[in-house]
């Protein structure tokens, strides 16, 4: 039999859970929140506004295009 007890013993586990999740949760928020983004893309701008010729150009090293693509798109930025 359920008396009383199991009950309140039961929502306190439930609650305990919740406020696992809560702090764990909040820990993660935090933590990214403080930590400065150290990954940034090529198309965010960093000090200076990025040329249509620069992000080519970092395209072709990568190696995202080819060398024929990489010219025709030089050609049409000329």
């Amino acid at each position: 039999m359920m008396g009383i007890g199991m009950v309140f013993g039961l929502i306190g586990f439930l609650f305990i859970v919740l406020l696992c999740g809560v702090l764990i949760t909040g820990g993660i928020w935090f933590v990214k929140t403080i930590k400065p983004a150290s990954n940034q893309t090529d198309y965010q701008i960093a000090e200076h506004d990025v040329t249509a010729a620069e992000i080519l150009d970092q395209r072709y090293a990568r190696g995202e295009i080819t060398r024929e693509q990489y010219e025709l798109m030089k050609q049409d930025l000329a």
